[in-house]
C-alpha cells in the first residue's frame, strides 16, 4: 500500500486494518512479505511517522521510506533529508532491516512538495549521491524502490531520463 493514512477521514487506514490484511497474507501465502510506503505526518525538516504503522501495530514486514529530497526550494537535493526520514522511522520503532529505500526518480509537473515548491528530477550525479547515502544508512536492503517510472501530472520521470536509468542499471549490476 502506498502512503496509507492513519488519520481520521474518508481514506483512513487504521493500523488494525493493516494488521488484519498482513495476518491474512501471512496465513494464506507462506513466505510472503507485506510492504507499505509510510506517510510522513509532519514537516519535511522534522519528519515523523509517530502514530502511523510499525511492526508491532500492523504486522507489516517492510516499510518504504520516501523522503524525495530533490526540490525547487532547495535549489537541488537536500544532503540531510534521507537521514532525517530514517531517524524518524527508527524513532517510531521500525528496524533498519525492515526499511526499504524509495528513490526519487521524478520531478516537475503539477506535483507540489508541501513546502512551497515542487519536486525536481535529480541529475545522474544527485541520484548517485542518494544511492550512496542509502547504502550507508541501510546496507542490507531487502529491495530497492524507484518512484516513479511513468510520467504523471506533466512531470519528468524515469521513462524519459536515460541518464537516470543508466545509473540504476549500473547500481543493480553490482547488487
Amino acid at each position: 500500500m502506498d502512503d496509507p493514512d492513519p488519520r481520521f477521514g474518508i481514506n483512513q487506514c487504521k493500523p488494525e486494518s493493516l494488521r488484519a490484511e498482513a495476518d491474512w497474507i501471512h496465513d494464506h501465502v507462506p513466505g510472503a512479505q507485506t510492504f507499505i510506503v509510510l506517510m510522513n505526518l509532519a514537516a519535511n525538516d522534522t519528519p515523523s511517522f509517530h502514530d502511523t504503522y510499525n511492526p508491532s501495530n500492523s504486522h507489516v514486514d517492510l516499510y518504504g521510506i520516501d523522503p524525495y529530497p530533490c526540490r525547487s526550494e532547495l535549489n537541488g537535493c537536500s544532503a540531510t533529508m534521507i537521514e532525517r526520514y530514517v531517524a524518524a522511522a527508527d524513532a517510531w520503532g521500525i528496524p533498519r532491516t525492515r526499511m526499504v529505500p524509495v528513490y526519487q526518480a521524478f520531478g516537475g509537473g503539477r506535483w507540489r512538495d508541501g513546502d512551497g515548491g515542487e519536486y525536481i528530477l535529480p541529475t545522474a550525479v544527485q541520484l548517485q549521491a542518494m544511492l550512496a547515502r542509502w547504502r550507508v544508512l541501510i546496507p542490507a536492503r531487502v529491495f530497492d524502490f524507484a518512484y516513479s517510472w511513468g510520467m504523471q501530472r506533466g512531470d519528468q520521470a524515469l521513462e524519459n531520463a536515460a541518464d537516470l536509468r543508466a545509473v540504476f542499471m549500473a547500481y543493480n549490476a553490482h547488487r
